[in-house]
Formats: structure tokens, sequence, C-alpha cells
């Protein structure tokens, strides 16, 4: 792995020996893009690959010296709009004259081991400096005296190249920044594909594919979180790519609230890949002697598929992203009160869900919403981060007590965001809203945004909780959070900073987990949004997991599941059987497919087991100690995409573990089909040398299981089998257990 300079010909070359990235310096200072792919061992005369030497017609140049040199057709690193380049800039400033023209030239570098962490922002770390090497380009415009720092990190273990910016005014007057991406990747074609993931509530994370063309291309969100609708992880593939084969580019935003993710390809056929802050309702102040700091985006290359591609960033985001105690560690199996009794409950009916749990063998009991202020309904109480004693009238120390008693760790259900009207904080501090003064405010679940850009907010609403934290023993947290921005305006900021409010929102739900951590730093976090409306990079270095969705469809999981798994490892989503009929669709799917799809995630129930028939909850037991013996595999391991579920007929998938003796494959038959052959299902990521034993099936070479594969037929899944009938049923499956010889 190495950084290096090339001061003869003014070249920087990233590489850790797989992947390559080559920045050049432009004769007028400014940095070129000049290679990213494969590694290349020699970069000398890279310059040549500079297209802006052929100035193409209508095009403007920078002096009459040089009528080759536009930076209208070169590729650049990180281009403003203007001087002479008239695309989609990186970044755009308006200077004090009101103008917007700037002129940052190279002023130094530095090379350093490791990786610098990004003031009050998530990002990216390494634990030895050994692990990465960075890049630091510092670059100035002369006229205003405003400076920027481009970073870029390489890892040694990850084809992985972390990027962000930072911008300090060192002049004498106030500058506004109005748009700062994190990434810019000018490629030199636009012969790709570009993935995206969207859908909204219930149906987050659903790919899209669509080929480049002139023009812009792209996603965002404006909500003031990085929303369901559409997520902030892109992919450009080449057309021929597949799963196991090609070249592929993932690019992840790691960052909570709005975004703006944008391909734009020029008339040439050049493309311009984009991430950062979105620009709309941006406007960041710079007064003398200030900086800001942009968030990270990580940025990965494949030659071998999007499953690879997937897997570097899996293992990058579960070991140097997310962080602190929980980690490397086994997360428990959880069962939650929600769908089993929603806010109706006293401590009797809590205790007896949480002993038939134990039963079952669950190891944490979760108590969701209902337990604070007047909480009957979700019309009230949210900011009153206080026992309701006439639910819990021993308090909560009393229940975690009686939980913990019976051999089971506790945890809690919090939305700490939010605010309702019918609430004695919204009475004692109203001004504490995001709201446009004299303007209407909007409802969005009864509920209003707390200001999180005001520091006195968040500490106020973090004393609350840690009265409550300090009094029981709690063990998980889950952090909801279910209303989008709207009227974003604080009281607290005067006219000029308005357009800061939305990302310092975001610095502030930073700043309490932060808090939080620190003072309970063995409380295992996960983020929830109404499901999976901020499922993000940069809440997974505050909460290691995240509710997939409020979708809890064993079905409809399949295609959640499946479309998260591109850019976010499994162990990162959280999953749960649930009750039959499913709350949301009011679909019955047994109980063994319920608890196939969820154990390829952090696995958990959402109902009364006491409900169960005596047969189901055999069949509970059984699945909790199954996930026991097998969640390190399932957490750690690779994973591999075999079969998408999109066309509702069959759906594959697997793990297998780091030193390839172990695997585990989930299949899928969604819906019966008339008159079906077999089904050959081809396997992946195995020792093509070795031998493996598949249980129930007998022995296999490695080489076979990929290449032949196995042949699956209906009758090996019994239990959706009607009884009365003998005809096989929808929505069975099956897991296959593979030991290496």
């Amino acid at each position: 792995m190495s950084v290096s300079y090339n001061e003869k010909e003014k070249i920087f070359h990233l590489t850790n020996g797989r992947v390559s990235y080559v920045i050049g310096v432009l004769p007028n200072g400014q940095l070129s893009q000049l290679y990213y792919g494969k590694a290349v061992k020699e970069v000398s005369g890279f310059n040549r690959y500079r297209e802006g030497a052929f100035c193409k017609a209508m095009a403007a140049f920078l002096s009459t010296d040089d009528p080759s040199f536009s930076l209208d057709t070169t590729r650049q690193e990180y281009p403003s709009f203007g001087e002479t380049d008239l695309r989609d800039p990186a970044f755009e400033l308006i200077f004090k004259d009101g103008s917007h023209i700037s002129e940052f030239r190279m002023a130094g570098y530095e090379i350093t081991k490791g990786k610098p962490s990004l003031p009050s922002l998530p990002a990216s770390y390494t634990e030895s400096d050994d692990e990465a090497e960075t890049l630091s380009v510092t670059l100035k415009d002369a006229l205003s005296g405003l400076s920027m720092t481009l970073l870029y990190t390489i890892f040694e273990n990850e084809d992985i190249i972390a990027r962000s910016v930072s911008f300090a005014n060192e002049g004498k007057d106030g500058i506004r920044l109005t748009r700062a991406m994190s990434l810019c990747l000018d490629l030199p074609d636009s012969n790709y594909e570009m993935m995206q993931f969207s859908g909204a509530w219930a149906r987050e994370r659903m790919p899209y594919t669509r080929k480049l063309v002139p023009g812009f291309q792209g996603i965002g969100s404006m909500r003031g979180h990085s929303s369901s609708q559409q997520n902030p992880f892109v992919i450009l593939k080449r057309p021929e790519t597949t799963e196991d084969f090609g070249e592929a580019i993932g690019c992840t935003f790691v960052y909570s609230g709005n975004f703006l993710a944008e391909a734009y390809v020029d008339c040439f056929d050049t493309t311009r890949l984009l991430m950062g802050i979105h620009p709309q309702n941006f406007c960041w102040l710079l007064k003398p002697g200030e900086s800001f700091q942009a968030p990270e985006a990580l940025l990965t290359y494949s030659s071998c598929g999007l499953n690879h591609m997937s897997q570097m960033l899996h293992r990058l985001l579960r070991t140097r992203v997310a962080r602190g105690f929980w980690r490397d560690k086994e997360r428990p199996i959880l069962l939650n009160s929600w769908e089993a009794v929603f806010m109706d409950f006293n401590e009797e009916k809590l205790l007896e869900i949480a002993k038939k749990g134990k039963e079952a063998g669950v190891e944490l009991f979760v108590l969701d919403d209902g337990w604070f202020g007047n909480r009957i309904d979700d019309h009230r109480a949210l900011g009153d981060w206080k026992v309701d004693t006439r639910k819990l009238p021993n308090g909560m120390k009393g229940l975690a007590e009686k939980v913990n008693a019976l051999g089971l760790e506790f945890g809690l259900w919090i939305e700490p965001e939010m605010i309702n009207e019918d609430s004695d904080l919204y009475r004692q501090h109203p001004d504490w809203v995001l709201a446009t003064p004299g303007r209407n405010r909007s409802y969005g679940r009864y509920q209003w945004v707390l200001d999180f850009s005001r520091p006195e907010v968040v500490d106020g609403i973090y004393d609350m909780l840690c009265k409550i934290f300090l009094d029981a023993n709690i063990s998980y947290i889950k952090w909801d959070m279910n209303r989008s921005v709207t009227e974003c305006y604080s009281v607290a900021y005067p006219p000029e900073q308005q357009g800061e409010i939305y990302h310092r929102y975001i610095l502030g739900v930073y700043r309490l987990y932060e808090k939080l951590i620190a003072a309970f730093p063995k409380i295992l976090f996960e983020s929830c949004a109404s499901g999976g409306c901020r499922f993000d990079a940069g809440m997974l270095y505050y909460a290691p997991q995240a509710w997939g969705s409020d979708d809890t469809d064993g079905i409809e999981r399949l295609k959640i599941h499946y479309g998260t798994s591109y850019g976010y490892p499994i162990e990162s989503i959280g999953a749960h059987v649930s009750a039959s009929p499913n709350q949301q669709l009011g679909r019955s799917v047994p109980i063994e497919t319920r608890a196939n799809v969820a154990c390829f995630g952090t696995f958990g129930y959402e109902l009364d087991l006491n409900h169960l028939p005596e047969e189901e909850f055999k069949k509970v037991c059984a699945q909790v100690e199954f996930m026991k013996k097998n969640r390190r595999t399932l957490h750690h391991g690779d994973f591999y995409r075999l079969k998408p579920p999109y066309d509702n007929t069959t759906a594959a998938w697997m793990v297998v573990s780091g030193d390839k003796k172990d695997a585990i494959v989930g299949y899928y038959k969604i819906l019966n089909q008339v008159n079906r052959g077999f089904i050959r299902l081809r396997l992946d990521g195995l020792d093509e040398n070795a031998r493996y034993e598949i249980e129930g099936l007998g022995e296999f070479g490695g080489d076979e299981l990929m290449n032949a594969g196995i042949v699956i037929f209906d009758e090996q899944a019994t239990f959706t089998t009607d009884p009365a009938t003998g005809h096989q049923l929808d929505f069975w499956s099956r897991l296959y257990m593979i030991h290496r010889i």
C-alpha cells in the first residue's frame, strides 16, 4: 500500500496493489482525475490521459497562451463552476461582492499513515496506522483567503477510498458556502448503468437500474433525513456486469441528512459522479477564522462483480464504521413488545410475555412505545421522558429488575427527536420546535420536530434520558424517528444562517448519540426511523444495527433484505419474526419461512409467544437454538446474492464463513407454480478444491456446488403441503447447512 507523488510529472498515485487512483496537477495548479480502476504499477506519462489537451469546439479556454486548455473538457478532482467549466460543480461559493468565481490552486500536500477523524461527524476509522494511508491536498484561493483541503484515505485490506473536503476562511470577509459535495469522480466514458435503491415506507431499498444517457440522472433527499424514498448509496456498473463478473463502482454517503447523488453525462460521453449534502436550502456562512467540514463518502471499485463490491463495503462498515462495545459481539436474540401489546399494557402483562420469551431461549426483552408520560396513544406525551407509574408502579427500575431476574437483558424504545403538542415539554418550551415564524406548522403523526440545532435542546433531552438510563439496568435502546422535517427554521439563529439548520439538526442528532454512548458505552443502540427511513452508513457509526423496515412480512422482507445487502452488511439489518396474519399486509406466512428470512439479519421476535399453538412454540425454541449456534457465521461471513426475489417465484442467498469451512444457504419459494420442473441452484464463495457435506443431501465437491449446483424439489419442504390435498402451498423455504469435510 502506498500514496506517492511524482514531483517531476506532478502526479499523485494511491494504490493498495489491487486498485489505483491517479490524480494529476494541471498547469494552472488545479487537480485533474487521471485514472480510477484496477491497480497499475507505473503512472509516469499519465498526463497524456488528460482529455483537456484536445480542446473541443465551443469550449472556452483559460489563457490565450494555451488555446487547448479548457476545464470544460478536462476531468477534474473537485471542480468549480464558471472558470471555463460549465458542468455541475463540486462546490459553490458566494463572496462579499456577490461573485461566485474562485481560483483554487494547489498550495501543498501531506501523506500520512492511518486516517484522521472528522470533527463532529461519523466517518470510517483505523485501529492501526498500518491499515491505511491518507493524502491531504490543500488548495487556496488567493483573492478571498479561503483554503480547501481534500482528503483521500486508501485502505490496505479493502479496495475502498474515503473522500471528504473541508473549507477554512483565512480571509477578512464572510463567505457563503452553498454547495459542498463530499465526492466528485470524473470518468472517461458513460458506458455505465446506475443502480439506485428507492422505495417508500414499508417497501424500502428496492434496486432500480437505468442506462446512463446525456444529461442528469440522480437521487436525493430533502426530508431532513436520508429517507426511505432514496438511499444514499449508488452503483455505477458496466452493462455486462453481474454478481460475479465485471466492473462496478459503489459510492455510499456516511451521513444521515439531506443528500444528493448525481451522475452527469456531457456531450462527449464523459461522466461526472457527485455525492454530498443536498445543495437545496443549504447555505453555510463561513465567518473569518471559521471552517466547515463536509461529511465522508466511501468509494469502492470491483472488477469481480457486485457481490465482491458488496462484501468489501460490508466488511468496512461492520468493522471500521460501526464501533464500540457491541461491534464484534454476537447480537442478542430479542423479544419486542410492540406487536404483542402496542401501548396497552401493565407490568404483569409485560412479564408474562417476557417469561414465555425466556422459556423459548431469547436473551433480551424490549419494552417499546407507551411507557412514558400520558402515552395512551400517539397523540400525546412525546418529550415527556418520565415513567408512567400507572402502567409501571415499580418504575422502570422495578420492571428491569424483574426482567433481569428471569435471566433476560432489558431494552427500551425512545423517540428523542420528536414532541407532541400535548406534552409537558411543549407547554414548557414551545420555542424548542422547528417552525417558521408566522407560518403554518405542519403535523406529521401528531408530532413536531425538536430543534436539535440548538445545544440546549439536545442537552435537555439528554438529561431526561440519563435519569431513566441511570435508574434502570438497560442494555439496549431502540431509537425511533417517525417524521420528516418541515418548515425548517430555528429561532436561535439569525436570518443569514437559516440555510445551516438542516445540517446543524443532524449534527445535533449525532451529538446526542455521542453523549449517550460516552455515558453508557455498553448499551446496544438500534436506529429505527419508521423502519428504514434513516438506514445509512452515518447511523451505523452510532448504532451498529438498524430496524430494516416496519414491514415484517417474511415475503416482503426478502425484497427489502436483498436490496439492502448491496450496500450494507446483513448484521446491520434488524429482522424479527412477527405475528401471522401479518400486521402490515394481512398475509399468512409459515413461521419456518418467517424465521428463515429473519435469521439473515439481527434476529428477534415481535409477537406474544403465549398466543402460539404448542407446536409452533416448539419451532420457535428450535429457531432460537439454531440462531445461537450459527449467528457468528451468518453475521460475520461473506454474503452472496444468488437469485433475486423480484419476480415473485424464487429467491436465494447464502453466507460463507471467512475460512470457507461453513456455509448457510437460504432458498425461498415465493408463489407456487403449476407443473414446474426442478430448480438447479449454483452456489458461490466455496473452496473449489474442498469436499463439503450438505446436511441431509450428502457429499459434494466445492467446484461441483458452484458450477453444477444443487437440485431443489418442492417436496424438500413439507411444512407447506396442504394435508387435505397434498398440494404444495406458497411461501415455503429451506436452509441448507454446508460444512467442509
